[in-house]
């Protein structure tokens, strides 16, 4: 938090550097007893099944695609016009009632589970105790609502989970990418529909007590899928998400290799950063610091997000 707070690695480097010690050795542990590669047996805690070698193709095409596509997309956006925030501020409080009644009609029980702050949005606790988070910004409300909507998709899984299965394997999630793939499709494919907006827009319009052209429905649509080159990943478009993702899952490859030091682990994410978006990061909070996982200990997770997003437009066009 520190380190974030004052956009310097270095403060967060020494422990960091401890941890990923312990990550390496985890790993390779696991590793030798079930004949895996290092990185394998983290993939494997979060994914199972999943190998490196399956998924380095899938990612790969998507790295080769995205980038020309990505100048596509702006080209289209710009000739379709630009699109405007509405004027806030937006009350905390506000933005949390709001997030609240939309959690309900999503269908998630508050007699089992809540809704708090935090540094960075999730979702965690059992089935019958679902704790979900976000954070707030005053100046844009469809940030920490849209966080809101994406660990609902996490919350309504982990809540519809079995019940008479509940401490059998088959009464557990069936791992983070399908995990995620609720999650995204809720926030990404339900959430950015324009059947969801159609019903939104009124009660977010009653809530702020909006009006005037920034509230109509196309430009709150265009608002929704806005593509652009940003630095934070919670809050990047479908265009350009993936190759967020792919930063993440090359670089802690590399650490859990040994190839990549983390003390040069800020000079790797921004030179691969430019080298996927087009864009030199700012700071170390917009770059290296700005997910909580790998100072969790959670290397071999990311990976699971795109394929998780992957699984979510298939799920949501079959039904």
């Amino acid at each position: 938090r520190k380190a974030r707070a004052e956009s310097d690695f270095s403060i967060a480097a020494g422990p960091l550097e401890l941890l990923v010690e312990l990550v390496r050795e985890e790993a390779q542990r696991i590793g030798e007893a079930f004949d895996l590669d290092p990185y394998d047996a983290l993939l494997d805690s979060y994914e199972p099944g999943g190998r490196a070698a399956d998924i380095d193709p899938v990612l790969g095409d998507l790295a080769e695609f995205l980038p020309n596509f990505l100048e596509d997309v702006l080209a289209r956006q710009a000739a379709a016009g630009p699109s405007v925030m509405p004027d806030g501020p937006f009350p905390e409080e506000t933005q949390r009632k709001l997030g609240m009644r939309f959690m309900e009609v999503l269908g998630f029980d508050f007699e089992r589970g809540r809704l708090d702050v935090s540094h960075h949005p999730f979702c965690g606790g059992v089935p019958d105790d679902v704790r979900i988070t976000t954070r707030y910004d005053e100046h844009d409300f469809t940030s920490a609502l849209m966080g809101v909507l994406h660990e609902t998709g996490h919350a309504l899984y982990e809540q519809g989970l079995p019940k008479k299965w509940r401490l059998q394997p088959v009464g557990t999630a069936l791992g983070m990418s399908i995990h995620e793939s609720q999650s995204l499709l809720m926030e990404m494919q339900v959430c950015r529909s324009p059947e969801f907006l159609t019903f939104a827009l009124p009660i977010i319009r009653e809530t702020f007590d909006g009006s005037g052209p920034a509230w109509d429905a196309d430009n709150i649509l265009k608002l929704y899928h806005k593509v652009e080159r940003s630095f934070i990943r919670v809050d990047a478009d479908e265009v350009t998400y993936p190759l967020h993702v792919i930063l993440r899952y090359r670089l802690e490859k590399d650490i859990i290799a040994g190839t990549l030091k983390v003390a040069d682990l800020p000079d790797a994410w921004n030179a691969a950063f430019k080298g996927l978006l087009g864009v030199d990061v700012p700071n170390d909070a917009q770059g290296c610091l700005q997910d909580i996982h790998w100072y969790d200990g959670a290397l071999g997770y990311f990976p699971t997000y795109t394929l998780g997003a992957m699984t979510a437009a298939q799920v949501y066009q079959a039904a």
